[in-house]
Protein backbone atom coordinates (compact mmCIF):
# COMPACT_ATOMS: atom_id res chain seq x y z
CA UNK A 1 0.00 0.00 0.00
CA UNK A 2 1.29 3.46 -0.86
CA UNK A 3 1.17 6.56 1.30
CA UNK A 4 -1.68 7.86 -0.83
CA UNK A 5 -4.07 5.16 0.38
CA UNK A 6 -3.87 2.62 -2.41
CA UNK A 7 -3.78 -1.19 -2.43
CA UNK A 8 -3.21 -3.33 -5.51
CA UNK A 9 -4.08 -6.99 -5.95
CA UNK A 10 -2.71 -8.40 -9.19
CA UNK A 11 -3.84 -11.49 -11.11
CA UNK A 12 -6.82 -12.24 -8.87
CA UNK A 13 -8.66 -15.47 -9.56
CA UNK A 14 -12.40 -15.66 -8.94
CA UNK A 15 -11.70 -17.23 -5.55
CA UNK A 16 -9.22 -14.45 -4.71
CA UNK A 17 -11.82 -11.85 -5.73
CA UNK A 18 -14.33 -13.49 -3.40
CA UNK A 19 -11.74 -13.61 -0.58
CA UNK A 20 -11.00 -9.90 -1.01
CA UNK A 21 -14.72 -9.07 -0.85
CA UNK A 22 -15.19 -11.21 2.26
CA UNK A 23 -12.26 -9.57 4.06
CA UNK A 24 -13.57 -6.12 3.16
CA UNK A 25 -17.22 -6.76 4.10
CA UNK A 26 -16.85 -6.76 7.93
CA UNK A 27 -15.05 -3.41 7.79
CA UNK A 28 -17.83 -1.54 5.97
CA UNK A 29 -20.19 0.83 7.77
CA UNK A 30 -23.53 2.48 7.26
CA UNK A 31 -23.05 5.55 5.07
CA UNK A 32 -20.17 4.11 3.05
CA UNK A 33 -20.01 4.62 -0.72
CA UNK A 34 -18.12 2.06 -2.81
CA UNK A 35 -17.39 3.19 -6.35
CA UNK A 36 -16.78 0.21 -8.66
CA UNK A 37 -14.88 1.24 -11.77
CA UNK A 38 -13.89 -0.72 -14.87
CA UNK A 39 -14.80 -1.41 -18.48
CA UNK A 40 -17.65 -3.68 -19.53
CA UNK A 41 -16.85 -7.22 -18.47
CA UNK A 42 -14.10 -6.15 -16.07
CA UNK A 43 -15.82 -7.85 -13.13
CA UNK A 44 -17.62 -5.05 -11.31
CA UNK A 45 -20.83 -7.04 -10.88
CA UNK A 46 -18.88 -10.16 -9.92
CA UNK A 47 -17.11 -8.27 -7.15
CA UNK A 48 -20.38 -6.68 -5.99
CA UNK A 49 -22.01 -10.10 -5.93
CA UNK A 50 -19.29 -11.54 -3.69
CA UNK A 51 -19.43 -8.47 -1.44
CA UNK A 52 -23.21 -8.54 -1.03
CA UNK A 53 -23.22 -12.26 -0.28
CA UNK A 54 -20.55 -11.69 2.36
CA UNK A 55 -22.52 -8.83 3.91
CA UNK A 56 -25.67 -10.94 3.98
CA UNK A 57 -23.69 -13.99 5.16
CA UNK A 58 -25.58 -16.02 2.58
CA UNK A 59 -23.06 -17.45 0.05
CA UNK A 60 -25.80 -18.74 -2.26
CA UNK A 61 -27.86 -15.55 -2.33
CA UNK A 62 -29.17 -14.65 -5.79
CA UNK A 63 -27.55 -11.29 -6.61
CA UNK A 64 -28.74 -10.13 -10.03
CA UNK A 65 -27.13 -7.34 -12.00
CA UNK A 66 -28.96 -4.03 -11.47
CA UNK A 67 -28.41 -3.06 -15.13
CA UNK A 68 -32.12 -2.89 -15.90
CA UNK A 69 -33.60 -2.21 -12.44
CA UNK A 70 -30.89 0.46 -11.88
CA UNK A 71 -30.94 -0.24 -8.16
CA UNK A 72 -31.27 -3.49 -6.24
CA UNK A 73 -31.87 -3.26 -2.46
CA UNK A 74 -31.01 -5.86 0.19
CA UNK A 75 -31.68 -6.00 3.93
CA UNK A 76 -28.73 -7.21 5.98
CA UNK A 77 -28.60 -7.63 9.74
CA UNK A 78 -26.29 -4.60 9.98
CA UNK A 79 -27.79 -2.07 7.54
CA UNK A 80 -29.63 -1.81 4.22
CA UNK A 81 -27.52 -2.39 1.10
CA UNK A 82 -28.21 -0.66 -2.23
CA UNK A 83 -26.51 -1.91 -5.39
CA UNK A 84 -26.73 0.79 -8.10
CA UNK A 85 -25.85 0.68 -11.79
CA UNK A 86 -25.56 4.22 -13.18
CA UNK A 87 -24.56 3.21 -16.73
CA UNK A 88 -27.86 4.28 -18.30
CA UNK A 89 -28.20 7.55 -16.39
CA UNK A 90 -28.10 10.78 -18.34
CA UNK A 91 -26.92 12.81 -15.34
CA UNK A 92 -26.53 13.02 -11.54
CA UNK A 93 -30.11 14.26 -11.04
CA UNK A 94 -31.48 10.87 -12.05
CA UNK A 95 -29.41 9.21 -9.31
CA UNK A 96 -31.12 11.37 -6.72
CA UNK A 97 -34.48 10.34 -8.17
CA UNK A 98 -33.46 6.73 -7.63
CA UNK A 99 -33.02 7.48 -3.91
CA UNK A 100 -29.23 7.72 -3.74
CA UNK A 101 -29.29 10.34 -0.97
CA UNK A 102 -31.57 8.32 1.30
CA UNK A 103 -29.62 5.13 0.56
CA UNK A 104 -26.40 6.80 1.74
CA UNK A 105 -28.02 8.14 4.90
CA UNK A 106 -29.52 4.82 5.94
CA UNK A 107 -27.19 2.14 4.58
CA UNK A 108 -24.36 1.12 2.29
CA UNK A 109 -24.13 2.06 -1.40
CA UNK A 110 -22.30 -0.09 -3.96
CA UNK A 111 -22.23 1.79 -7.25
CA UNK A 112 -21.20 0.60 -10.71
CA UNK A 113 -20.29 3.27 -13.26
CA UNK A 114 -19.90 5.98 -10.59
CA UNK A 115 -18.36 8.35 -13.13
CA UNK A 116 -21.91 9.11 -14.29
CA UNK A 117 -22.32 11.15 -11.09
CA UNK A 118 -19.59 13.58 -12.18
CA UNK A 119 -18.91 16.20 -9.53
CA UNK A 120 -21.70 14.79 -7.36
CA UNK A 121 -19.63 11.79 -6.32
CA UNK A 122 -19.43 11.63 -2.50
CA UNK A 123 -16.24 13.23 -1.19
CA UNK A 124 -15.61 10.25 1.08
CA UNK A 125 -15.55 6.94 -0.75
CA UNK A 126 -13.63 3.78 -1.52
CA UNK A 127 -12.80 3.35 -5.20
CA UNK A 128 -12.53 -0.24 -6.41
CA UNK A 129 -11.07 -0.41 -9.92
CA UNK A 130 -11.14 -3.72 -11.80
CA UNK A 131 -9.31 -4.55 -15.02
CA UNK A 132 -8.54 -7.69 -17.02
CA UNK A 133 -5.17 -9.30 -16.36
CA UNK A 134 -2.99 -10.99 -18.99
CA UNK A 135 -3.96 -14.49 -17.85
CA UNK A 136 -7.48 -15.72 -18.64
CA UNK A 137 -10.05 -15.40 -15.85
CA UNK A 138 -7.77 -13.14 -13.84
CA UNK A 139 -8.25 -9.53 -12.80
CA UNK A 140 -6.22 -6.67 -11.41
CA UNK A 141 -8.00 -4.99 -8.48
CA UNK A 142 -7.01 -1.61 -7.06
CA UNK A 143 -8.49 -0.12 -3.90
CA UNK A 144 -8.13 3.65 -3.71
CA UNK A 145 -9.09 5.70 -0.65
CA UNK A 146 -10.73 9.08 -1.17
CA UNK A 147 -11.39 11.51 1.69
CA UNK A 148 -11.79 9.96 5.12
CA UNK A 149 -11.24 6.47 3.74
CA UNK A 150 -7.44 6.88 3.83
CA UNK A 151 -6.89 5.79 7.47
CA UNK A 152 -9.53 3.08 7.12
CA UNK A 153 -7.82 1.59 4.07
CA UNK A 154 -4.50 1.74 5.91
CA UNK A 155 -6.14 -0.21 8.75
CA UNK A 156 -7.53 -2.71 6.26
CA UNK A 157 -4.01 -3.24 4.90
CA UNK A 158 -2.59 -3.70 8.40
CA UNK A 159 -5.19 -6.37 9.18
CA UNK A 160 -4.47 -8.10 5.87
CA UNK A 161 -0.75 -8.23 6.68
CA UNK A 162 -1.40 -9.46 10.22
CA UNK A 163 -3.65 -12.33 9.11
CA UNK A 164 -1.29 -13.24 6.25
CA UNK A 165 1.50 -13.80 8.78
CA UNK A 166 -0.57 -16.40 10.68
CA UNK A 167 -1.76 -19.85 9.72
CA UNK A 168 -5.23 -18.33 9.30
CA UNK A 169 -4.26 -16.77 5.98
CA UNK A 170 -6.95 -17.45 3.39
CA UNK A 171 -9.68 -17.92 6.00
CA UNK A 172 -13.17 -16.54 5.42
CA UNK A 173 -14.16 -13.41 7.37
CA UNK A 174 -17.53 -12.54 8.89
CA UNK A 175 -18.64 -9.54 10.92
CA UNK A 176 -19.32 -10.00 14.65
CA UNK A 177 -21.55 -7.54 16.45
CA UNK A 178 -19.45 -6.20 19.30
CA UNK A 179 -20.03 -3.74 22.12
CA UNK A 180 -20.24 0.03 22.09
CA UNK A 181 -16.49 0.49 22.34
CA UNK A 182 -13.80 1.24 19.77
CA UNK A 183 -13.09 -2.48 19.43
CA UNK A 184 -14.15 -4.37 16.34
CA UNK A 185 -14.47 -8.12 15.92
CA UNK A 186 -14.36 -10.44 12.93
CA UNK A 187 -14.94 -14.20 12.97
CA UNK A 188 -12.51 -16.20 10.84
CA UNK A 189 -13.47 -19.59 9.41
CA UNK A 190 -11.23 -22.35 8.07
CA UNK A 191 -11.87 -26.07 7.66
CA UNK A 192 -14.44 -26.31 10.45
CA UNK A 193 -12.46 -24.11 12.87
CA UNK A 194 -13.06 -20.51 13.93
CA UNK A 195 -11.08 -17.73 15.55
CA UNK A 196 -11.83 -14.13 16.47
CA UNK A 197 -9.89 -11.12 15.27
CA UNK A 198 -9.92 -8.26 17.78
CA UNK A 199 -9.27 -4.96 16.00
CA UNK A 200 -8.47 -2.30 18.56
CA UNK A 201 -6.14 0.50 17.47
CA UNK A 202 -4.90 2.61 20.36
CA UNK A 203 -7.39 5.40 20.86
CA UNK A 204 -7.09 8.96 22.14
CA UNK A 205 -7.51 9.62 25.85
CA UNK A 206 -10.09 12.30 25.13
CA UNK A 207 -10.45 15.87 26.37
CA UNK A 208 -9.82 16.79 30.00
CA UNK A 209 -12.98 16.77 32.09
CA UNK A 210 -11.69 17.23 35.63
CA UNK A 211 -8.41 18.36 37.17
CA UNK A 212 -6.85 18.32 33.71
CA UNK A 213 -7.49 14.59 33.27
CA UNK A 214 -9.72 12.89 30.65
CA UNK A 215 -12.60 10.63 31.61
CA UNK A 216 -10.74 7.50 30.46
CA UNK A 217 -7.88 8.21 32.87
CA UNK A 218 -10.14 9.05 35.81
CA UNK A 219 -12.34 5.98 35.29
CA UNK A 220 -9.29 3.77 34.57
CA UNK A 221 -10.54 2.64 31.16
CA UNK A 222 -8.16 0.80 28.86
CA UNK A 223 -7.35 2.31 25.47
CA UNK A 224 -5.36 -0.50 23.83
CA UNK A 225 -4.94 -4.28 23.73
CA UNK A 226 -1.94 -4.62 26.06
CA UNK A 227 -3.85 -4.94 29.37
CA UNK A 228 -6.08 -7.57 27.75
CA UNK A 229 -3.04 -9.74 27.03
CA UNK A 230 -1.60 -9.45 30.54
CA UNK A 231 -4.92 -9.90 32.35
CA UNK A 232 -5.88 -12.89 30.19
CA UNK A 233 -2.73 -14.72 31.21
CA UNK A 234 -3.28 -13.95 34.90
CA UNK A 235 -6.92 -15.13 34.85
CA UNK A 236 -5.98 -18.29 32.97
CA UNK A 237 -3.40 -19.10 35.66
CA UNK A 238 -6.07 -19.05 38.38
CA UNK A 239 -8.30 -21.43 36.43
CA UNK A 240 -10.79 -19.19 34.61
CA UNK A 241 -11.62 -19.76 30.94
CA UNK A 242 -10.50 -16.74 28.94
CA UNK A 243 -9.62 -16.75 25.23
CA UNK A 244 -6.26 -18.14 24.21
CA UNK A 245 -4.26 -15.63 22.16
CA UNK A 246 -3.09 -17.25 18.91
CA UNK A 247 -1.25 -14.23 17.49
CA UNK A 248 -0.71 -10.61 18.45
CA UNK A 249 0.56 -7.31 17.12
CA UNK A 250 0.48 -5.06 20.16
CA UNK A 251 1.63 -1.92 18.37
CA UNK A 252 -1.06 -2.31 15.71
CA UNK A 253 -3.71 -3.28 18.24
CA UNK A 254 -4.54 -6.65 16.67
CA UNK A 255 -5.15 -9.95 18.45
CA UNK A 256 -6.20 -13.31 17.05
CA UNK A 257 -8.21 -15.06 19.75
CA UNK A 258 -9.83 -18.34 20.60
CA UNK A 259 -13.51 -18.20 19.67
CA UNK A 260 -15.91 -19.05 22.49
CA UNK A 261 -18.93 -18.97 20.17
CA UNK A 262 -22.20 -17.06 20.47
CA UNK A 263 -23.98 -18.61 23.46
CA UNK A 264 -23.93 -15.51 25.63
CA UNK A 265 -26.02 -15.38 28.77
CA UNK A 266 -27.96 -12.51 27.18
CA UNK A 267 -28.87 -14.58 24.14
CA UNK A 268 -29.67 -17.68 26.16
CA UNK A 269 -31.99 -15.72 28.45
CA UNK A 270 -33.76 -14.25 25.40
CA UNK A 271 -34.34 -17.80 24.13
CA UNK A 272 -35.91 -18.75 27.49
CA UNK A 273 -33.08 -21.08 28.46
CA UNK A 274 -32.89 -22.26 32.08
CA UNK A 275 -30.58 -19.65 33.62
CA UNK A 276 -30.27 -20.90 37.22
CA UNK A 277 -27.41 -23.39 36.56
CA UNK A 278 -25.62 -20.89 34.33
CA UNK A 279 -25.69 -18.17 36.94
CA UNK A 280 -24.67 -20.65 39.62
CA UNK A 281 -21.63 -21.47 37.46
CA UNK A 282 -20.80 -17.77 37.08
CA UNK A 283 -21.01 -17.25 40.85
CA UNK A 284 -18.72 -20.24 41.33
CA UNK A 285 -16.20 -18.61 38.96
CA UNK A 286 -16.16 -15.50 41.16
CA UNK A 287 -15.71 -17.69 44.22
CA UNK A 288 -12.77 -19.43 42.52
CA UNK A 289 -11.19 -16.03 41.80
CA UNK A 290 -11.78 -14.70 45.32
CA UNK A 291 -8.75 -16.28 47.10
CA UNK A 292 -6.30 -14.97 44.50
CA UNK A 293 -4.90 -11.52 45.09
CA UNK A 294 -3.68 -9.77 41.94
CA UNK A 295 0.12 -9.54 41.78
CA UNK A 296 1.59 -6.02 41.82
CA UNK A 297 2.55 -6.33 38.15
CA UNK A 298 1.01 -8.63 35.53
CA UNK A 299 3.39 -9.81 32.83
CA UNK A 300 2.62 -11.70 29.62
CA UNK A 301 3.47 -11.55 25.95
CA UNK A 302 6.38 -9.21 26.51
CA UNK A 303 4.38 -6.55 28.36
CA UNK A 304 3.80 -5.49 31.97
CA UNK A 305 0.59 -4.10 33.39
CA UNK A 306 -0.37 -2.88 36.86
CA UNK A 307 -4.02 -2.96 37.85
CA UNK A 308 -5.53 0.36 38.89
CA UNK A 309 -7.50 0.71 42.10
CA UNK A 310 -11.24 1.31 41.83
CA UNK A 311 -10.60 4.44 43.81
CA UNK A 312 -12.74 7.31 45.06
CA UNK A 313 -12.23 9.35 41.89
CA UNK A 314 -13.22 6.49 39.56
CA UNK A 315 -16.31 5.64 41.60
CA UNK A 316 -17.36 9.28 41.83
CA UNK A 317 -17.08 10.20 38.17
CA UNK A 318 -19.50 7.39 37.34
CA UNK A 319 -22.12 8.50 39.87
CA UNK A 320 -21.81 12.10 38.68
CA UNK A 321 -23.47 11.08 35.42
CA UNK A 322 -26.73 11.61 37.34
CA UNK A 323 -26.29 15.36 38.05
CA UNK A 324 -24.55 15.73 34.65
CA UNK A 325 -27.25 14.07 32.50
CA UNK A 326 -30.12 12.31 34.25
CA UNK A 327 -31.27 15.05 36.57
CA UNK A 328 -31.08 17.89 33.96
CA UNK A 329 -33.06 15.78 31.50
CA UNK A 330 -35.86 15.30 34.04
CA UNK A 331 -35.85 18.81 35.50
CA UNK A 332 -35.20 20.75 32.29
CA UNK A 333 -32.34 22.71 33.86
CA UNK A 334 -28.72 22.26 34.84
CA UNK A 335 -28.05 20.87 38.30
CA UNK A 336 -27.17 23.73 40.69
CA UNK A 337 -23.63 23.70 42.08
CA UNK A 338 -24.81 23.37 45.68
CA UNK A 339 -26.95 20.38 44.83
CA UNK A 340 -24.08 18.74 42.98
CA UNK A 341 -21.80 19.29 45.96
CA UNK A 342 -24.33 17.73 48.31
CA UNK A 343 -24.69 14.70 46.04
CA UNK A 344 -20.91 14.27 45.78
CA UNK A 345 -20.47 14.55 49.55
CA UNK A 346 -23.08 11.87 50.24
CA UNK A 347 -21.34 9.45 47.90
CA UNK A 348 -17.90 10.43 49.20
CA UNK A 349 -18.90 9.29 52.66
CA UNK A 350 -19.85 5.89 51.26
CA UNK A 351 -16.70 5.57 49.18
CA UNK A 352 -14.53 6.38 52.19
CA UNK A 353 -16.06 3.41 54.01
CA UNK A 354 -15.67 1.16 50.97
CA UNK A 355 -11.98 1.90 50.49
CA UNK A 356 -11.31 0.65 54.01
CA UNK A 357 -12.66 -2.80 53.08
CA UNK A 358 -10.54 -5.72 51.77
CA UNK A 359 -10.06 -5.76 48.01
CA UNK A 360 -8.89 -8.13 45.30
CA UNK A 361 -9.70 -8.88 41.67
CA UNK A 362 -12.49 -6.78 40.16
CA UNK A 363 -13.25 -7.79 36.55
CA UNK A 364 -15.63 -4.82 36.11
CA UNK A 365 -17.75 -6.08 33.18
CA UNK A 366 -18.75 -9.48 34.54
CA UNK A 367 -22.30 -9.59 33.16
CA UNK A 368 -24.50 -11.36 30.64
CA UNK A 369 -23.06 -10.14 27.29
CA UNK A 370 -19.54 -11.13 28.35
CA UNK A 371 -20.31 -14.59 29.73
CA UNK A 372 -20.58 -17.50 27.31
CA UNK A 373 -21.82 -21.04 27.84
CA UNK A 374 -19.44 -23.72 26.52
CA UNK A 375 -21.47 -26.94 26.73
CA UNK A 376 -18.67 -29.18 25.46
CA UNK A 377 -16.36 -28.27 28.34
CA UNK A 378 -16.38 -29.37 31.98
CA UNK A 379 -16.15 -27.58 35.32
CA UNK A 380 -15.40 -23.85 35.30
CA UNK A 381 -14.21 -24.17 31.69
CA UNK A 382 -17.89 -24.27 30.71
CA UNK A 383 -17.98 -20.52 31.43
CA UNK A 384 -16.16 -18.43 28.84
CA UNK A 385 -15.26 -14.94 30.07
CA UNK A 386 -14.49 -12.05 27.73
CA UNK A 387 -14.18 -8.25 27.94
CA UNK A 388 -12.03 -8.09 31.07
CA UNK A 389 -9.40 -5.58 29.90
CA UNK A 390 -10.66 -2.91 32.34
CA UNK A 391 -10.12 -5.15 35.38
CA UNK A 392 -8.97 -3.39 38.54
CA UNK A 393 -8.32 -3.94 42.22
CA UNK A 394 -11.50 -3.40 44.19
CA UNK A 395 -14.24 -4.93 46.30
CA UNK A 396 -15.36 -8.41 45.25
CA UNK A 397 -19.03 -7.43 45.64
CA UNK A 398 -18.85 -5.30 42.48
CA UNK A 399 -18.62 -8.25 40.10
CA UNK A 400 -21.37 -10.09 41.95
CA UNK A 401 -23.60 -7.02 41.62
CA UNK A 402 -22.78 -6.76 37.91
CA UNK A 403 -23.82 -10.38 37.48
CA UNK A 404 -26.94 -10.55 39.65
CA UNK A 405 -28.22 -7.01 38.96
CA UNK A 406 -27.61 -7.13 35.23
CA UNK A 407 -28.31 -3.96 33.26
CA UNK A 408 -29.88 -5.97 30.42
CA UNK A 409 -31.66 -8.85 32.14
CA UNK A 410 -34.35 -9.15 34.78
CA UNK A 411 -33.05 -11.79 37.13
CA UNK A 412 -35.89 -12.91 39.44
CA UNK A 413 -35.55 -11.55 42.96
CA UNK A 414 -35.61 -15.04 44.44
CA UNK A 415 -32.76 -16.16 42.16
CA UNK A 416 -30.69 -13.12 43.11
CA UNK A 417 -31.28 -13.84 46.80
CA UNK A 418 -30.48 -17.55 46.34
CA UNK A 419 -27.20 -16.89 44.54
CA UNK A 420 -26.18 -14.11 46.94
CA UNK A 421 -26.76 -16.55 49.81
CA UNK A 422 -24.73 -19.23 47.97
CA UNK A 423 -21.83 -16.81 47.52
CA UNK A 424 -21.81 -15.70 51.14
CA UNK A 425 -22.00 -19.24 52.52
CA UNK A 426 -19.18 -20.46 50.25
CA UNK A 427 -17.01 -17.40 50.97
CA UNK A 428 -17.48 -17.82 54.73
CA UNK A 429 -16.61 -21.52 54.52
CA UNK A 430 -13.39 -20.78 52.63
CA UNK A 431 -12.38 -17.70 54.65
CA UNK A 432 -13.00 -17.40 58.38
CA UNK A 433 -12.44 -13.63 58.18
CA UNK A 434 -15.32 -13.16 55.73
CA UNK A 435 -17.79 -10.68 57.25
CA UNK A 436 -21.22 -11.32 55.79
CA UNK A 437 -22.79 -8.11 57.09
CA UNK A 438 -20.00 -5.94 55.72
CA UNK A 439 -20.11 -7.77 52.38
CA UNK A 440 -23.88 -7.25 52.05
CA UNK A 441 -23.44 -3.57 52.86
CA UNK A 442 -20.84 -3.30 50.10
CA UNK A 443 -23.13 -5.25 47.74
CA UNK A 444 -26.00 -2.78 48.23
CA UNK A 445 -23.68 0.23 48.06
CA UNK A 446 -22.06 -0.91 44.81
CA UNK A 447 -25.47 -1.90 43.46
CA UNK A 448 -26.65 1.67 44.09
CA UNK A 449 -23.45 3.10 42.60
CA UNK A 450 -23.79 0.96 39.48
CA UNK A 451 -27.50 1.72 39.03
CA UNK A 452 -26.75 5.43 39.46
CA UNK A 453 -24.11 5.26 36.75
CA UNK A 454 -26.53 3.45 34.42
CA UNK A 455 -29.27 6.06 34.87
CA UNK A 456 -26.85 8.76 33.77
CA UNK A 457 -25.22 6.66 31.06
CA UNK A 458 -28.48 5.61 29.40
CA UNK A 459 -29.70 9.22 29.49
CA UNK A 460 -26.47 10.46 27.90
CA UNK A 461 -26.64 7.83 25.18
CA UNK A 462 -30.21 8.85 24.40
CA UNK A 463 -29.78 12.64 24.61
CA UNK A 464 -26.27 13.19 23.28
CA UNK A 465 -25.80 10.24 20.93
CA UNK A 466 -29.37 9.70 19.72
CA UNK A 467 -29.35 6.07 20.94
CA UNK A 468 -32.78 6.12 22.51
CA UNK A 469 -33.06 2.34 22.48
CA UNK A 470 -30.91 2.35 25.63
CA UNK A 471 -33.84 3.89 27.49
CA UNK A 472 -35.53 0.49 27.48
CA UNK A 473 -33.01 -0.52 30.14
CA UNK A 474 -33.55 2.56 32.31
CA UNK A 475 -36.61 1.28 34.23
CA UNK A 476 -34.61 -1.77 35.31
CA UNK A 477 -31.77 0.44 36.58
CA UNK A 478 -34.25 2.64 38.46
CA UNK A 479 -35.85 -0.36 40.15
CA UNK A 480 -32.46 -1.70 41.15
CA UNK A 481 -31.45 1.67 42.54
CA UNK A 482 -34.61 1.87 44.64
CA UNK A 483 -34.05 -1.65 45.99
CA UNK A 484 -30.43 -0.98 46.94
CA UNK A 485 -31.19 2.39 48.55
CA UNK A 486 -33.46 0.57 50.98
CA UNK A 487 -30.30 -0.40 52.87
CA UNK A 488 -30.20 1.59 56.11
CA UNK A 489 -26.61 2.68 55.47
CA UNK A 490 -27.78 4.49 52.32
CA UNK A 491 -30.65 6.35 53.97
CA UNK A 492 -29.20 9.82 53.30
CA UNK A 493 -28.76 9.06 49.60
CA UNK A 494 -32.28 7.66 49.42
CA UNK A 495 -33.67 10.90 50.86
CA UNK A 496 -31.65 12.92 48.33
CA UNK A 497 -33.16 10.98 45.42
CA UNK A 498 -36.67 11.20 46.86
CA UNK A 499 -36.31 14.96 47.27
CA UNK A 500 -34.51 15.94 44.08
CA UNK A 501 -35.62 13.49 41.37
CA UNK A 502 -39.09 14.32 40.06
CA UNK A 503 -41.16 11.36 41.13
CA UNK A 504 -38.22 10.16 43.22
CA UNK A 505 -40.54 9.03 46.01
CA UNK A 506 -41.51 6.22 43.61
CA UNK A 507 -38.10 5.73 42.01
CA UNK A 508 -38.88 2.08 41.33
CA UNK A 509 -41.41 3.21 38.70
CA UNK A 510 -38.70 3.57 36.09
CA UNK A 511 -41.15 3.33 33.20
CA UNK A 512 -42.56 6.73 34.15
CA UNK A 513 -39.08 8.20 34.40
CA UNK A 514 -38.04 6.75 31.03
CA UNK A 515 -41.15 8.19 29.39
CA UNK A 516 -40.07 11.69 30.44
CA UNK A 517 -36.69 11.34 28.75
Amino acid sequence: MSATGRIEHRDCSEDALRDLAEVLAPRLRMGDFLALRGELGAGKTAFARHLIRALLERPDEDVPSPTFALVQPYDSARFPIHHFDFYRLSGPAEALELGLGEALETGLVIAEWPERLGDDLPANRLEVALADAAAPDRRHVTLQAVGNWAPRLARFAAIDRFIAATDWSGSRHFYVNGDASARGYTRLYREGETALLMDWPKGPLGPPVRHGKPYTEIAHLTTDVKPFVAIAEALREVGLAVPEIYAQDLDAGLLLLEDFGDLTFTGLAASSAEMRPLYRLAVDALLALRPHSPPPVLTAGGISHSLSDFDHEALAIETELVPDWFLPALRGAETPAALRAEFAALWSEQFDWLRAQPDGWLLRDFHSPNLLWRPNETGLARLGIIDFQDAMRGHAAYDLVSLLQDARLDLPDDLEAELLQHYCLAAAKADRQFDRAEFLRAYRLLGAQRATKLLGLFTRLARRDGKRFYLRHLPRAARRLAANLADRHLAKLRLWYEREVPGGDSLGDGDRLAARL
